[in-house]
């Protein structure tokens, strides 16, 4: 299970922190880039074989640090082709480092367009008359619950059917996350509805710690609304975003944990990878250790582990 590998992990290297993998081109190294492009001039190829170069190394600096790495598609699809080809290698290479590997889609649609994404993050294709792992390595995804219950179902059933863990939006780092998150349903908000279908996902499969595979997103931002969170949805990881870049800090971060120190896993990704937005100079390998290893550092003594 998910639930399970995951927390595994994090008691190995006693970190809680997640590195997010969010290329942006012109924060890579020259160093990288250069030679990128002078094999494949300025195309998309270029920037999908910087891309993979510089992941490669930042995932051997942070992998004994770390649990899991988190890359956002986003920063891969936009350079076509090439990119996601990165992106594959980027997830086979962490896969191979012993890292759990959270990919950052927030998916969502009607339902049959939703099984299509289920088989893409986490299940298998049917291909040619069996089935096949479009990209083997991925361990969980996140999706986004916004447009009702059935487009969840298929993300829910490829969890219960291959282990694969999911990280369903619940209350988002954004400051725009008010405009809808924040509105009331009667007595509840919009937060607290989609909280209880977690919840209610949740505690039809757990492990022995009596986690779920069905997780929730829950920004650092709101350490507060986190309190009430943890204990509408007990049997649920949070994966946590929103750590420095974002404006979320260190005090609090114990509302997202249980006693044990177990339940959540906080992200960081400009904040390890591009603290200095590019201007690193050589040392940026030394910087993404040192930040890395500063944030696991923090992150355990503001919840007492």
């Amino acid at each position: 299970m998910f639930a399970t590998l995951l927390h595994d992990k994090i008691l190995e290297k006693n970190s809680r922190l997640c590195v997010g993998l969010d290329p942006r081109i012109e924060w890579i190294p020259t160093s990288l880039t250069d030679t990128a492009r002078q094999e494949f001039g300025d195309t998309f190829d270029a920037a999908g074989a910087a891309i993979f170069l510089f992941n490669k190394q930042v995932i051997d600096r942070v992998a004994p640090l770390v649990p899991a790495v988190k890359p956002q598609i986003a920063f891969y699809e936009q350079y076509g082709i090439p990119g996601l080809i990165a992106f594959q290698k980027t997830v086979a290479y962490a896969k191979e480092q012993g890292l759990v590997v959270i990919i950052d889609a927030k998916r969502g649609d009607i339902d049959s367009t939703a099984a299509a994404y289920a088989n893409t993050f986490g299940g298998s294709t049917q291909l040619f008359g069996s089935e096949q792992t479009a990209f083997p390595g991925i361990d969980c995804v996140t999706v986004n619950p916004f447009l009702g219950k059935d487009s969840l179902d298929p993300f829910v059933e490829m969890s219960h059917n291959y282990g694969s863990g999911l990280f369903i939006l619940v209350k988002t780092s954004n400051p725009g996350s008010k405009d809808l998150q924040d509105s009331s349903l009667g007595e509840r908000t919009v937060t607290q509805e989609v909280a209880d279908w977690v919840a209610a996902y949740a505690s039809e499969k757990l492990d022995d710690r009596g986690y779920s595979n069905i997780g929730a997103v829950v920004g650092a931002t709101f350490p507060e609304e986190a309190r009430m969170l943890r204990e509408r949805m007990p049997h649920s990881i949070f994966l946590v975003p929103g750590l420095g870049s974002q404006g979320g800090g260190y005090e609090g971060l114990g509302n997202f944990f249980d006693q044990e120190g177990l339940g959540a896993v906080i992200n960081s990704s400009r904040g390890i990878t591009f603290s200095q937005r590019g201007e690193e100079g050589s040392d940026w390998l030394d910087i993404i250790e040192h930040n890395t290893r500063e944030a696991v550092a923090n992150i355990n003594q503001a919840i007492g582990k």
